[in-house]
This record gives structure tokens, C-alpha cells and sequence, in this order.
């Protein structure tokens, strides 16, 4: 009755097996947190990048002074690489004399919807992870459980008196991978949805700015371009 229980000597004592398992959810729990943190401050940095590039955005500063600033930028908003994709398009078709106000329009709007889902993706790259982690360690961290009571009713077959006190350290061995699985899934799982929702408020974000400066170009696409890079200032909001 006086047997050490402590997290530490349950883990020392499991067996092999038991011990592979919770290594591999430790090692994946820190995986997990390394991404948690990364994502955090990832998405924090394109929150903040996106609303000063808007607010320039919407003082109404000439749309060549913007785009020449956003092309000498390796580091710029998102929302920024995407209004530069559109304006680069833009400009393009302009200077092979492209005058259908349509196919402006439509040249545009492709290739910044093309910058969007680029964009989209490296945002959310490592969120399959999270949920992979979420969804996964639990049955791993049950696998561990099932193998260690398995392995410890193996070894009792061998006593001839069987009590509580000789069971107990082998099925308490074996619930502490379950343990470790369920401490590696919820915080994937918490930050998942958390990372979730605030990218949809990003793309949601990012799709408003793409259509509302396809408002802009559309206005723009029917006027005349006697220079190859000359487009009248944005209006404001």
C-alpha cells in the first residue's frame, strides 16, 4: 500500500510500449504549442499589416504611389500583395492597349482572386496539423491505456493472490498515456477553432477589399490611358 503513484514513477514503470506512446504524445504535444504560438502571432502580424495597409489605402492617395510602394515591399500586408497583383494586371493590359472596360475589369479581379487564395493558404498552413492532433492523440493516448492494462492482467495471470493493491499500478501505468493523449488534443483543439474563426474573418476581410477596389478599376477602366502606368486617384470611402 505504500507504492509510489506520482506521474513521474507511473511513467518510469510503464512498459515499453506504453512508454513509446507517451513519448510520441509529448513530443506531439510540443509540435502542437510550437504551431499554437507561431499561428498566434502569424495572424496577429497579418491582422495589424492589413489594417494599416487599408487605412493608407483609404486616404485617397494616388493608386501608382501606392502600387510603387507596395512593388519595393518583400514584407507587406497581404491585402497589400493582393491589391498589387491587381494593379500589376491592370497596368498590364493597359499597356498592350487592352480598351474593353470588361475584360480590364476581368483581368484584374482574376488575378487578385489568384493573390487571395495564395495568400489564404499560407495563412492557414499548420491548421491541419492542429486538428490532426485534436482529432488523433485521444485514440493514440487510448491505445497506450489498452496496451497497459493488457500488459499488466498478462502479468498478474502468473500471481496466485490477486488484489487491489496489485492491480492498481499497472491500470494507473496505463491511464496517464490516456491522460497525456487528452492534454495533447485539447489545446489543439482550442486553438484550431480559434485560428479558424479568425481566418474567416481575415478572408472575409480580404474579399470585401478585393471587390471594393474592383469598384475602383471598373471606374477607372473606362477612361482614357495615354500613359502606360497612369491611373486617376482612389476615392475615398
Amino acid at each position: 500500500m505504500n507504492q509510489d503513484f506520482s506521474i513521474v514513477s507511473l511513467i518510469m514503470n510503464a512498459s515499453f510500449v506504453v512508454k513509446l506512446v507517451m513519448a510520441g504524445l509529448l513530443l506531439t504535444s510540443l509540435a502542437s504549442w510550437t504551431v499554437i504560438f507561431g499561428k498566434l502571432f502569424g495572424l496577429r502580424k497579418v491582422r495589424s499589416t492589413n489594417e494599416e495597409f487599408e487605412r493608407d489605402f483609404w486616404t485617397g492617395r494616388n493608386l501608382n504611389d501606392l502600387y510603387s510602394d507596395a512593388a519595393q515591399r518583400t514584407d507587406g500586408a497581404p491585402m497589400e500583395r493582393i491589391f498589387a497583383s491587381g494593379m500589376r494586371e491592370f497596368m498590364k493590359l493597359r499597356e498592350r492597349r487592352v480598351v474593353d472596360p470588361s475584360a480590364l475589369l476581368d483581368g484584374s479581379r482574376r488575378a487578385m482572386r489568384a493573390s487571395l487564395q495564395r495568400e489564404l493558404d499560407t495563412v492557414e498552413s499548420n491548421l491541419s496539423f492542429l486538428a490532426t492532433v485534436g482529432s488523433v492523440s485521444p485514440y493514440v493516448g487510448l491505445f497506450g491505456t489498452v496496451w497497459g492494462i493488457m500488459h499488466a492482467f498478462v502479468g498478474l495471470s502468473n500471481l496466485q493472490q490477486v488484489s487491489l493493491a496489485t492491480v492498481a499500478p499497472g491500470i494507473a501505468e496505463a491511464l496517464v498515456a490516456t491522460a497525456i493523449g487528452l492534454f495533447a488534443a485539447i489545446p489543439a483543439v482550442i486553438a484550431y477553432n480559434r485560428f479558424a474563426r479568425d481566418i474567416d474573418r481575415i478572408a472575409m476581410q480580404m474579399d470585401t477589399f478585393t471587390e471594393e477596389f474592383s469598384n475602383i478599376l471598373q471606374r477607372n477602366a473606362g477612361q482614357p490611358a495615354p500613359a502606360a502606368a497612369t491611373v486617376p486617384a482612389s476615392m475615398g470611402r
